[in-house]
């Protein structure tokens, strides 16, 4: 079974906890590649907001055999660093710190084709990215996958994600950690026992105290929570404006049943810009995890297949 390896970029910007002012952060990334896969042809992966990059293995694995996998952890998130100053925990670093990364993909070996797949916030990043033309990327993004999230987020949503967003919780065992954040991410859809587990393992970490705690700083809830309804509509005409400038063939994927991404963006996002192919995965909401055999063949075909539509 194809394994990926735990890499670090140095990144410029904000500094880590602990570190000089000057002296920017480091980000994780887990870096998959199979037997005979075109290590010029990479695929960028990047989570939700509260999550990290081990929740893309299943696609990851599919994907190795053909291309070079990255998956991030954002910063304050999985093995990355934390922050001193949690203002820094918003877009525009975690655009900077994607260039960073491809920059030293781009150096390890040349990047001829570059695709995005983009969760949530992962997405939302990836529209900074294909969205601004003079951008120093190694390629242009070829392919976007936009993963239940558009340039619309519904405030609900976003108040609903606030409520336990860098909540401090102690699980005295990985199993009470896995029903804990079954609680609060149903709407990811019907998983077995074994596909929720494997996606809640890289979410702990050793607790001080014993036990096990979140993978997160619970700081990143700071600048999430001061976003007010404003905010959000002035942040909203950016995002349109980005998505008018993406040239990249793109596919929307939305849960049938997500309170993130309205059928009414889904629809708007078909008929501009990129004109984004939408596919829908009913019983699920906000987001599809990529874990469903369904759900990573559409976007294998998507990103591997030539005629793919």
């Amino acid at each position: 079974m194809i394994e990926p390896t735990l890499n670090y970029v140095s990144c410029p910007g904000p500094a880590a906890a602990g570190a000089a002012q000057d002296a920017g952060h480091r980000m994780a990334f887990w870096q998959w590649s199979g037997g005979g896969a075109d290590a010029g042809h990479v695929v960028v992966c990047v989570h939700g907001l509260s999550r990290q990059g081990r929740d893309f293995d299943v696609l990851a694995r599919t994907l190795a055999p053909h291309a070079r996998i990255a998956c991030p952890d954002v910063v304050g998130r999985g093995h990355s660093d934390w922050l001193a100053d949690p203002q820094g925990y918003q877009l525009p670093v975690y655009a900077a710190d994607m260039l960073a990364l491809l920059a030293q993909l781009h150096a390890e070996f040349p990047i001829h084709t570059l695709d995005w797949v983009g969760t949530s916030m992962g997405g939302l990043i990836g529209l900074l990215l294909a969205g601004q033309p003079g951008l120093p990327l190694p390629a242009p993004v070829r392919r976007l996958v936009l993963n239940d999230v558009g340039p619309a987020l519904e405030w609900d949503a976003l108040v609903r994600i606030g409520q336990y967003l860098g909540a401090p919780l102690i699980f005295a065992s990985e199993a009470q950690a896995a029903d804990a954040l079954w609680q609060i991410s149903s709407s990811f859809g019907p998983h077995t026992r074994e596909q929720w587990l494997a996606l809640s393992r890289p979410m702990l970490r050793p607790a001080p105290q014993g036990g096990f705690r979140l993978h997160y700083d619970p700081a990143i809830a700071v600048p999430f929570r001061s976003i007010q309804p404003q905010d959000a509509a002035d942040g909203e005409a950016l995002l349109w404006q980005l998505y008018g400038q993406v040239s990249a063939r793109t596919l929307l994927l939305r849960g049938a049943q997500s309170d993130l991404l309205s059928p009414a963006t889904a629809e708007r996002m078909t008929g501009c810009g990129p004109r984004a192919q939408l596919v829908q995965f009913e019983g699920v909401g906000h987001a599809p995890t990529l874990v469903d055999p369904a759900q990573v063949e559409v976007v294998r075909r998507f990103l591997l297949d030539a005629d793919a539509p």
